[in-house]
């Protein structure tokens, strides 16, 4: 499904993709139904040519109202689950909201809007109007740790670019799922590839793991993507052994080898990929070869999506790209070459880039750089290793040191019984001494039950 100037609606219909499905843990929602039937209750006109915040509680309303208000609103702001209520005020003023879309549990009028149309399930029958008259502007916010989210615009063009030259396949064929939720840059992109596919299996926050994959697997689900941190969870879980998938895709966060290898392991023979993306960038390139990094040659000039290296760190011009943030006092989006600055530090070593961390995530250690992904990628190979955390401890000679924090797996390839936790953290230190500089050697180890993952599905990291 690419736009051609054609709504959401338009591209699924006209393309005979109205034989999927959108599934959430208590009910699913047959795509052709919304041809003679709407989650709105009747009120869709009345939001054609404003500024929507899509504000719902339930991914299974926001799917179904994006698909309808895509073509008829002017603007569809995009809410996150989470999204602190001291930000609200601030999104709508930066959005020029007039309406929002909320469902049972969110549809009071918010601060400012005068309008707010109920999303529900089920949908209710009768004449709908599927007439386009706008070209939508998505908005959606970006997932920073701190301070208000910046408000990113798309076009429905610029979220379906990865999806150019990409034939539709056979009905029934492919059903996606994803642990992302879909009102984020990442669930968005997996939305729209399943609306090209044909059916999706929607997450639930409130769900543990393992049901999920259980009901993922029961759902014959074939393509399933999620942050490195969701699959290492899941991989702890012991559930993904209920899964059969063809593809399983990473983005959001470094795939160090490790997870690459343990996936391959879970899944073997099956296509196990990740990508890098942005909110802002857009989607610039996955990687099938089950390898870390990404190759070198990615960076050559010439195709659709132009990748560089500038002062060490990833910058991306794509279709896919942005066109701009939205309020009073942000800084432009793109370079004046039309290039996003990712703030990602790429190091190169023979033929091939590897993304070392964040530019704010740095660790000063006497005034030697440390990025934490690169020695949470050496601790992340050892084999009782699931996942690491690493951070700064203030120092008052060398103004910080590195330590780290270790959740071990109940399980390693060897059939032998666990080491105790000071014969490991002696190994894991003793590994990062032969792969790493001393400074970037962690003072303390520290093994830990688990490690706090963000509503989005990544670390939680300190605040640089």
């Amino acid at each position: 499904m690419v736009s051609d100037g054609r709504s959401l609606w338009e591209s699924i219909a006209d393309a005979g993709a109205l034989t999927g499905r959108l599934q959430a843990p208590h009910e699913v929602v047959p795509l052709a139904e919304l041809g003679s039937a709407s989650s709105l209750g009747g009120r869709l006109e009345e939001l054609r040519g404003r500024s929507v915040l899509l504000f719902t509680h339930h991914q299974m309303t926001a799917a179904l109202a994006m698909i309808e208000l895509d073509g008829v609103a002017r603007r569809l702001v995009v809410c996150p689950p989470g999204l602190a209520p001291e930000h609200l005020p601030g999104v709508i003023r930066g959005a020029e909201s007039d309406a929002c879309v909320g469902d049972d549990e969110a549809a009071a009028p918010l601060p400012g809007l005068a309008t707010c149309v109920p999303a529900r399930t089920p949908l209710s029958r009768g004449a709908v109007s599927r007439r386009r008259s706008h070209a939508t502007e998505w908005i959606l916010l970006t997932s920073g740790t701190t301070g208000a989210p910046k408000l990113v615009l798309h076009t429905l063009a610029s979220l379906t670019s990865a999806l150019a030259g990409q034939a539709r396949p056979s009905p029934g064929t492919i059903v996606w799922s994803t642990f992302y939720d879909i009102r984020r840059y990442g669930g968005l992109q997996v939305f729209m590839r399943a609306l090209h596919s044909g059916s999706l299996v929607l997450s639930d926050p409130a769900e543990p793991v393992s049901d999920f994959l259980a009901r993922t697997a029961a759902a014959g689900v074939t393509h399933i993507s999620g942050t490195p941190s969701h699959w290492r969870r899941a991989l702890m879980s012991g559930a993904v052994a209920t899964l059969a998938p063809r593809y399983v895709r990473l983005s959001g966060e470094i795939a160090d080898q490790a997870v690459l290898d343990s996936l391959r392991t879970a899944f073997p023979g099956v296509t196990v990929a990740h990508a890098f993306a942005s909110t802002e960038a857009g989607v610039a390139f996955e990687v099938r070869d089950g390898l870390a990094g990404f190759p070198a040659t990615l960076l050559d000039p010439g195709g659709p999506v132009e990748l560089r290296v500038v002062d060490d760190t990833l910058r991306i011009r794509s279709p896919g790209t942005a066109q701009c943030y939205l309020g009073e006092g942000v800084d432009p989006l793109r370079g004046p070459d039309g290039f996003v600055d990712t703030g990602d530090w790429i190091e190169e070593r023979t033929g091939r880039c590897y993304f070392m961390g964040r530019r704010g995530g740095v660790i000063n250690v006497g005034g030697l750089k440390v990025h934490p992904e690169e020695v949470e990628a050496v601790i992340n190979a050892h084999p009782w290793v699931r996942m690491s955390l690493v951070r700064a401890r203030r120092n008052a000679i060398l103004g910080a040191v590195v330590t780290a924090e270790v959740v071990l797996s109940d399980a390693a390839g060897a059939q032998e019984p666990r080491p105790a936790a000071e014969a490991l953290t002696r190994e894991l230190t003793e590994a990062c001494r032969r792969a790493l500089a001393p400074h970037k050697v962690p003072a303390t180890i520290r093994i830990v039950p688990s490690l706090e993952v963000s509503a989005a599905g990544k670390l939680v990291r300190p605040v640089a």
